[in-house]
């Protein structure tokens, strides 16, 4: 019989193997992105599928050779290969861009892609793209659970995000929640605040916030 803990990582997706290149993705959402021989900053957001998505320049798209560099080129960050395919804000495909609006504010770029990962190295550990492809199991709760933590948990979130990461949100915002942890926009950043386990519904997502704001 499977225990409790493999029941739950097995419905989440995330086993040991990938859970190190998965957060670290999650907890780096803005970065370098290099196409061709250029290099720029970059803001993006993980969907609920698991996928990147990232305004773009149009050179972008076009570039035979892309890769993210999380937080910078290195040698220690996270290097993600990955292909563009772009989307239309007006078609099915839209509410992407309100996610990363959400996340980070108006883009610079109006044109949007979605990143497919071809694969990543992280700490010398090469990882194929499908593994990290692993949707958020949470996506249902999330709007519950962001809302209950606006309403209630502003001072919390703020102390919480202090703490972990040594960051001072004057006006903190949870805008997302996964397994792994939960992401709070301040005024200019978003800063991720890491679960020790795994986030499985909406009460151990709220179980796990207070004991973050109680440590």
């Amino acid at each position: 019989m499977l225990s409790r803990y493999h029941r739950r990582t097995m419905e989440t997706g995330i086993t040991d193997q990938i859970r190190q290149p998965l957060a670290f993705l999650r907890g780096h959402l803005e970065g370098l992105i290099r196409f061709d021989e250029n290099v720029l900053p970059i803001k993006f957001v993980v969907e609920p599928e698991g996928r990147i998505v990232a305004p773009v320049m149009v050179a972008m798209l076009t570039a035979g050779d892309t890769v993210l560099h999380l937080p910078d080129e290195e040698e220690h960050s996270m290097h993600v290969m990955v292909t563009l395919e772009s989307f239309e804000e007006q078609g099915r495909d839209g509410g992407l861009a309100d996610r990363w609006r959400i996340y980070h504010g108006e883009p610079e770029d109006v044109r949007w892609a979605i990143m497919h990962i071809d694969a990543v190295r992280l700490d010398g550990v090469f990882y194929d793209g499908d593994a990290l492809l692993v949707p958020n199991v949470l996506h249902r709760i999330e709007p519950a659970v962001c809302r209950w933590a606006n309403q209630s948990m502003i001072d919390g979130m703020r102390s919480a995000c202090l703490e972990q990461k040594h960051i001072e949100l004057n006006e903190p915002m949870m805008v997302g929640v996964d397994p792994l942890g939960f992401d709070v926009r301040g005024r200019f950043e978003v800063v991720r605040l890491d679960v020790a386990g795994q986030i499985h519904d909406e009460e151990s997502a709220r179980t796990a916030l207070k004991q973050l704001i109680c440590r």
